[in-house]
C-alpha cells in the first residue's frame, strides 16, 4: 500500500531491471528516542521479509542519505531513484542533499505516498482553514481515493543478493536517549496495524461520531503510530472504514474529516509555512494578541522538568502528561487542553511551543510529525500551534495570558466527559 514503492515497481518493470529498497537509518531524528526507533526498526524487519518474498533486495544503510546513497547508486549501476514525500524541514533537506549529489544521469523522482491527496495537487497555497480546504480535497478524492494495485514478484534477481542486516547491531550507531521505554500497548509492523483497524472497525467504530472527545471511552481508532511510520496507509484506512458507511455513516463521516481532511490541511500548513514550528508561523491577529498578553502576570509558571514529571497542581493535566509518557500516546481531546495548559503556565508563547513540541516529540509515538506542529485530531498528534498559536481557528473573546485564542478550563472538562475517573486511571504511583 504505497504509491512510492509501487511507481518504482513499475518503472523495473517496463525497464526489465531488479528492484532494490534501501532505508538510510539516521543516528539521530529531532527528539525521537530509543521507544521510537525501536517500533520503527521492527517494522522494517517485516517489511524486509515482505522484499525477500517478494525478489526485491533491502538494504538498511547506516547513515544520512547524502553519504550513503549516491555510493549505493553507483556501486550497483541503480538506473532510477524513487523517493517518498514529507512537508518537514529537515526530510526535505535530506532529498535536496541527495539530489545534489546523484550522478546527472539519474532520474530522481518523488512520490506522496502518505497523503492521500498528493499536498501540492490538494491545494498551491497554504490554506486559511479546514473550511478552505475541505472542498478541494473532496473534489479530488474520486480521482486519489482508488483501490492499490498489487506489488507482485519481481521477476528480475539482482546480479548479486543484499547482505544480511544485522538487526541488533543497528542499534549501537543510534546516539538517541535510551530511558525512554518502549510501550506495550503497541506492537509495531503492518500486521500488528491491520488488526488494530479490523478492531476499530469491529468495535469502535460505531461509537467514533459521539464518543470520540471522551477520554474515557474506547472509541478512537488507536492507529497514528502505524500511521506515522508508514507500517499502515490512511488511503488503506479509508477504504476500510468507508466500506460500514452505510451502517454507521456519521461515525464514517467524522473518520474521513479527521484522517483526510484535517490530516492534509496539517501537511498543506508544514509544506507552505516555513516557520511551521514557531510563533512566526501563526497568523498576524494571533502573532499581535500574544504579544500583547506576552507580559500577563501568570497564575503558574512551571519549568520543564516539572511539566515532564506531571508535577503540576492539576491533576487532569497530570493524568494526560503521564498517559503519555507511559503510553507513548494522549487522548485527542487531552491533547488540545494540555498544549492550551502549557501555555498559560510558562513564561512565554515561545517557551510554551518550544516545551510542547519538545513533550510531544520525545514520548508520542506518533511525535515529529506534521499533525504534531498543527492540528488537534483524536487520530493525529498533538495540535501544538493549534492550540497555543491559534492556526486554523480564528479570534474569541479576549482575556488575559490567551488574548483572543482559544481558551479551555478544567471545568469545561468536567462538562464534558468524568474527569475524577480519568485521573484515577493515571494518578501518580508513589
Amino acid at each position: 500500500d504505497n504509491w512510492a514503492f509501487l511507481y518504482a515497481q513499475r518503472l523495473a518493470l517496463k525497464q526489465e531491471l531488479p528492484l532494490h529498497v534501501c532505508f538510510c537509518l539516521v543516528p539521530k531524528f529531532l527528539e525521537a528516542t530509543i521507544r521510537h526507533y525501536r517500533f520503527m526498526l521492527r517494522g522494517l524487519q517485516e517489511v524486509a521479509e515482505e522484499c525477500a518474498e517478494l525478489n526485491i533486495s533491502f538494504h538498511l544503510l547506516l547513515g544520512y542519505a547524502k553519504d550513503v546513497l549516491p555510493t549505493f547508486v553507483e556501486e550497483h549501476g541503480v538506473g532510477g531513484l524513487v523517493t517518498d514525500f514529507s512537508p518537514l524541514r529537515l526530510p526535505r533537506q535530506w532529498v535536496e542533499d541527495v539530489r545534489e549529489r546523484l550522478p546527472e544521469d539519474v532520474p530522481f523522482a518523488q512520490v506522496d505516498a502518505h497523503n492521500i491527496v498528493p499536498c501540492w495537487v490538494a491545494s498551491p497555497k497554504q490554506e486559511y482553514s479546514a473550511r478552505t480546504i475541505r472542498g478541494k480535497i473532496h473534489a479530488q478524492l474520486p480521482e486519489f481515493l482508488t483501490e492499490f494495485p498489487p506489488v507482485v514478484r519481481h521477476p528480475h534477481s539482482p546480479s548479486c543478493p543484499a547482505e544480511p542486516i544485522a538487526w541488533e547491531a543497528c542499534y549501537s550507531s543510534l546516539q538517541v536517549d535510551h530511558t525512554v521505554k518502549e510501550v506495550e500497548w503497541a506492537t509495531p509492523g503492518t500486521a500488528a496495524g491491520m488488526a488494530v483497524l479490523k478492531s476499530f472497525i469491529a468495535e469502535r467504530l460505531k461509537s467514533f461520531s459521539t464518543h470520540r472527545n471522551d477520554p474515557n471511552k474506547a472509541a478512537l481508532s488507536n492507529l497514528s503510530p502505524w500511521l506515522h511510520f508508514g507500517q499502515v496507509s490512511t488511503q488503506r484506512a479509508i477504504l476500510q472504514v468507508q466500506k460500514h458507511r452505510r451502517n454507521y455513516k456519521d461515525s464514517v463521516d467524522a473518520f474521513v474529516e479527521e484522517a483526510v481532511v484535517r490530516r492534509e490541511l496539517a501537511e498543506n500548513f508544514c509544506y507552505y509555512n516555513e516557520n511551521y514550528d514557531s510563533v512566526q508561523g501563526a497568523s498576524d491577529w494571533a502573532q499581535t494578541t500574544l504579544k500583547l498578553h506576552a507580559k500577563d502576570k501568570r497564575p503558574y509558571l512551571y519549568s520543564l522538568q516539572e511539566l515532564e514529571q506531571g508535577t503540576t497542581h492539576d491533576p487532569l493535566w497530570n493524568a494526560a502528561q503521564l498517559q503519555m509518557v507511559q503510553e507513548g500516546k494522549m487522548h485527542g481531546f487531552l491533547r488540545m487542553y494540555w498544549a492550551k495548559k502549557i501555555l498559560e503556565w510558562t513564561h512565554s508563547p515561545e517557551e510554551a511551543l518550544q516545551f510542547a513540541i519538545y513533550l510531544n516529540d520525545r514520548y508520542e509515538l506518533d511525535g515529529r510529525d506534521p499533525n504534531g506542529y498543527l492540528t488537534l485530531l483524536s487520530l493525529c498528534p498533538a495540535g501544538c500551534l493549534w492550540s497555543i498559536c491559534g492556526i486554523h481557528d480564528q479570534g474569541w473573546a479576549e482575556r488575559p495570558i490567551f488574548g483572543k485564542i482559544r481558551y479551555m478550563n478544567y471545568a469545561g472538562c468536567k462538562r464534558k466527559f468524568d474527569v475524577d475517573r480519568f485521573e484515577r486511571r493515571y494518578a501518580p504511583t508513589h
